[in-house]
């Protein structure tokens, strides 16, 4: 055993494994002492996480003590090893293999020149070291231009400088299936509610006119832009609601899709967005 692999329990796997996922590949090695191909390929998996120094975890199950971990994992014949990367199955294999194809294996989890840059940048931009990180960002694009993370890392040092267009054009490229997607439709979703807002104009004219009219569907659209711009998403919501009930083709059913840009902006699962939602539902299928 080396110091990159551990024996992990039942107890401790969330964060020996799906913890440690998040900044690390963390390869699992379901294994019993009474199974001759886990004594086979145990060593191989060992030897590979020392010469890796770090750049991978191995983590080691026994399935006779860990029976809860085996059935969570479907392992029904060992050996089994299974690669997570951010809590989730990244790659596996089943079965004694040779030495190069395990190597293979391994080798295919590693972060890239890209991946290591793109961290580093990262830690930079969250140590305030923007102008750094943005250097990162860029070489990392200049080698691979759709890496998830340098593009919305990029993105967010660009909505900082007032760049949203750039930004938003950064944000389009994350491909919808990596782990930075979700955090780059939140991000465009800001980013439009804002633009929108922006282009609405002055706050008070629109109140005025909607206290003078109530029926004024222009002017309550409009504040509500400006209120979601300006991250007043509670009044925002109200007034967009109210406009869904009062005339539901208004812009082409604008009211209820700006609705659902501030459900990305403040959260789908948060407690604002699910009132919201609900009380939308109400309207839609009564």
């Amino acid at each position: 055993m080396n110091e990159w692999t551990v024996d992990v329990t039942e107890q401790d796997f969330e964060q020996e494994v799906v913890a440690r996922s998040h900044s690390v590949p963390v390869v699992i090695d379901f294994w019993a002492p009474w199974c001759g191909p886990c004594r086979a390929i145990g060593p191989v998996l060992e030897k590979l996480a020392e010469e890796q120094q770090g750049k991978f975890i191995l983590a080691k199950i026994n399935v006779d003590e860990n029976p809860t971990l085996s059935q969570a994992f479907g392992i029904r014949s060992i050996p089994a090893v299974k690669a997570v990367r951010d809590g989730a199955i990244a790659s596996e294999f089943l079965g004694a293999q040779p030495e190069p194809a395990i190597r293979q294996f391994i080798e295919q989890l590693l972060p890239s020149e890209a991946d290591t840059l793109a961290q580093e940048g990262k830690r930079l931009e969250e140590a305030g070291k923007t102008q750094g990180a943005e250097s990162l960002y860029r070489a990392v694009l200049s080698k691979e231009a759709n890496h998830p993370q340098a593009l919305l890392g990029l993105a967010r040092l660009l909505m900082q400088k007032g760049e949203e267009a750039d930004a938003l054009a950064l944000l389009g490229r994350i491909p919808l299936n990596t782990p930075e997607a979700a955090a780059a439709q939140q991000l465009t979703a800001q980013l439009r509610v804002k633009q929108s807002g922006a282009n609405a104009g002055d706050e008070q004219k629109y109140r005025e006119r909607l206290a003078a009219d109530q029926n004024d569907h222009e002017a309550r659209f409009e504040l509500a832009q400006i209120l979601a711009a300006t991250g007043q998403y509670e009044e925002a919501l109200t007034e967009l609601l109210t406009l869904v009930k009062k005339d539901r083709k208004f812009r082409d059913d604008g009211a209820r899709k700006a609705m659902l840009e501030i459900f990305d902006v403040i959260g789908s699962r948060s407690a604002l967005a699910e009132h919201y939602r609900s009380e939308l539902a109400k309207v839609l299928f009564s």
